[in-house]
């Protein structure tokens, strides 16, 4: 195996990521620079789908490629389970034949790595068999809030798991891929064989930290055995896990200490997180950028090969700023390539003002898992139609007249400019950006608001006319005589018939997001949104120093968050002592209380002192205006939370899909 000898970050001649920008060599591969895109396209076309879908996913990693990334790992290989007749496997990445031996493997990922090598990256391929769907090395499991016990594996089963890695070893071998990647980490088998969590067993697979990693240890003789020293070859290990029971950094940097020493590896890909916790290893936007990389860079120091780095790194200055601190060779950079394809592009050509940056809202992942919707990014519309090409002018210029400067309305206006109209934006208020501008006053928003300030500087580039402070009237509509009108006016405050809830205390939220301050310690919230509103909310509050409760009426809070969001922010209000009640519906607001039903039973409980009440229910869609218009315009159109009150993905991929078609 060729020796993978740490090379260190080089400064290349000016520029302003020097170290981004230099090369390095891992294993047998020459990476043209320190960026990586880690595994998530999955969704993204469905590389195991049709042509077409395959077509997609190949065409959305290429785009990458062609933008000047180093290294990409574009696709998640999940190997099958072998199972007893009629047991059915469950949860997410639970597989039955899994996909490295349907007959369509090496065709389609030889077409991937095709395409990625053509454009002067390298490629690999992740390796996954995912833990406890059934399969565990012992009955514990690793997550207090799943209780579906895993089937032992015995000495026979586990020699199998070691047979399929290597098959699956043998076919990305025949696909020109430059790498593998062992996923040892979030819930992959081969991590609660690692995990003291997880992993009981008293035979030659558990005890010891060398017991621990065995099974690791052979998968990776049985994928060299296959594959020999032309494909780079790494890990992706956990740093450490924050679950009872599990190992700390201490134990997380003497694995990788381990792994190294069998000089079967070229690299380690260090990552943090849980599958389901606070974090989830899909940190959201109440994390701070490139949080975790200085205990990375603990690790770093304690290893001599690359050291990968993923978990928001969400710009090339906060990359950079990781790199030349050492505590990466490379870092990746998943969820801001799905938000701007052209990240490494635009910052070697110092256009990096012009970035379309993540928010780290994870509905690029959330949206499949809770609500069974396609694959989309909230600030990138365009995400996954890399295969129709570039945006399309438009056949003829025309005059097009925004109303409203919230997410729709810019996306449209923006999107409207780009393919060649001409483009007038009204909006009454003070600044753009709507009910997501007042979003920005909670805890954690920081992104939102670096969002906001692009979707300015794209609308001066794209030469949309933005006049703010100017509230639409039908008539001043008919004297600017557009073309198109698009009326984006949002919604308006949705107050629950709720006996009481016109009191003096009683306040609706964005009234609070825009500053009022309360009286009083104990604020209740009334969660009547089921994704983030009512729980930023709390934060908010809570920061301004009350006790606040929040109530939904459901069995879950914020149904419409999957778990790799709802843990962080529930972990984030309890630390704050926020409470969260469910199946408690309001029955009535009285003077200093409020009066809960219980969904099911219809029991009814005082909740005492209460100083306020927040109302964050949602809204109405505010089409008023396009009412009045929609028969006296050449062409109307209703868009966004004005046709019916969503989230900011559903704006802006409406105002996509609206867009191309004027």
């Amino acid at each position: 195996m060729t020796d993978a000898v740490l090379a260190r970050p080089r400064a290349s001649e000016g520029g302003a990521f020097p170290n981004l920008l230099s090369s390095i060599r891992i294993g047998p591969v020459e990476l043209r620079n320190r960026l990586m895109v880690p595994p998530h396209g999955g969704r993204i076309g469905n590389l195991w789908g049709s042509d077409e879908d395959a077509a997609r996913n190949v065409a959305y990693w290429a785009a990458r490629a062609e933008a000047g990334v180093g290294w990409l790992c574009g696709v998640t290989a999940h190997l099958g389970n072998r199972l007893i007749p009629g047991f059915e496997p469950t949860g997410v990445g639970a597989q039955t034949a899994g996909v490295i031996a349907q007959p369509y493997f090496v065709d389609r990922v030889s077409a991937y790595a095709e395409a990625v090598r053509a454009a002067g990256a390298a490629a690999s391929v992740q390796l996954v068999k995912q833990g406890g769907t059934p399969h565990g090395p012992s009955s514990a499991m690793s997550a207090p809030i799943y209780n579906v016990v895993p089937h032992v594996l015995s000495a026979g089963e586990i020699a199998g798991v070691i047979d399929e890695f290597r098959f699956a070893a043998a076919q990305v071998a025949k696909t020109g891929a430059n790498g593998i990647e062992l996923h040892l980490n979030h819930d992959d088998l081969l991590e609660w064989f690692i995990s003291p969590a997880t992993n009981r067993r008293t035979d030659a697979y558990g005890g010891s930290l060398e017991n621990r990693l065995r099974l690791p240890r052979q998968v990776l003789e049985a994928v060299r055995d296959e594959v020999g020293s032309e494909v780079m070859v790494g890990v992706r290990i956990n740093l450490y896990q924050d679950i009872p029971g599990g190992y700390d950094t201490a134990a997380g940097i003497a694995h990788a200490q381990f792994l190294e020493a069998t000089g079967l590896i070229d690299y380690l890909n260090v990552v943090i997180g849980t599958a389901w916790g606070n974090p989830s290893y899909i940190q959201p936007h109440f994390f701070a950028a490139g949080q975790w990389a200085e205990a990375v860079g603990e690790l770093r120091r304690g290893v001599r090969l690359p050291v990968v780095h993923a978990g928001r790194i969400t710009s090339p200055e906060v990359a950079e700023a990781i790199l030349a601190a050492g505590h990466a060779d490379v870092v990746g950079m998943a969820r801001a390539h799905i938000a701007d394809p052209e990240v490494l592009r635009k910052a070697a050509e110092g256009r990096t003002d012009e970035i379309r940056p993540c928010v780290g809202c994870n509905e690029c992942i959330s949206r499949h898992y809770v609500e069974e919707l396609p694959f989309a990014c909230a600030v990138n519309p365009a995400v996954g139609r890399e295969v129709e090409g570039p945006l399309p002018r438009a056949a003829v210029s025309r005059r097009v007249l925004v109303i409203g400067g919230g997410p729709a309305g810019m996306e449209l206006a923006g999107t409207a400019a780009e393919r060649g109209h001409q483009v007038s934006l009204w909006e009454a208020g003070a600044e753009l950006g709507g009910q997501l501008r007042l979003a920005t006053a909670a805890p954690g928003y920081d992104d939102f608001v670096r969002y906001l300030r692009w979707h300015e500087g794209r609308l001066k580039r794209a030469g949309v006319v933005v006049e703010l402070g100017r509230r639409a009237t039908a008539e001043d509509v008919r004297a600017a005589a557009p073309d198109v009108v698009v009326v984006a006016t949002g919604a308006t405050p949705r107050i629950p018939a709720i006996p009481g809830a016109d009191r003096s205390f009683v306040h609706e939220v964005r009234d609070v997001l825009a500053g009022r301050q309360l009286d009083g310690e104990h604020v209740v919230v009334i969660a009547g949104d089921d994704h983030m509103a009512p729980l930023s909310a709390a934060d908010l509050l809570s920061d301004r120093g009350h006790r606040v409760t929040v109530l939904y009426a459901g069995v879950t809070p914020a149904p419409l968050l999957s778990r790799y969001m709802i843990g962080t922010i529930l972990g984030r209000l309890d630390a704050k002592g926020v409470t969260v009640r469910c199946t408690a519906d309001v029955h009535e607001i009285g003077q200093g209380c409020v009066v809960i039903r219980h969904t099911f039973s219809g029991r009814l409980e005082t909740i005492s002192h209460v100083a306020a009440v927040v109302l964050a229910c949602g809204g109405l869609a505010d089409d008023s205006l396009f009412t009045a218009l929609q028969d006296e315009v050449p062409e109307g159109h209703v868009l966004g939370d004005a046709y019916a009150p969503r989230r900011l993905v559903h704006a802006t991929r409406q105002a996509h899909a609206l867009a191309l078609t004027l």
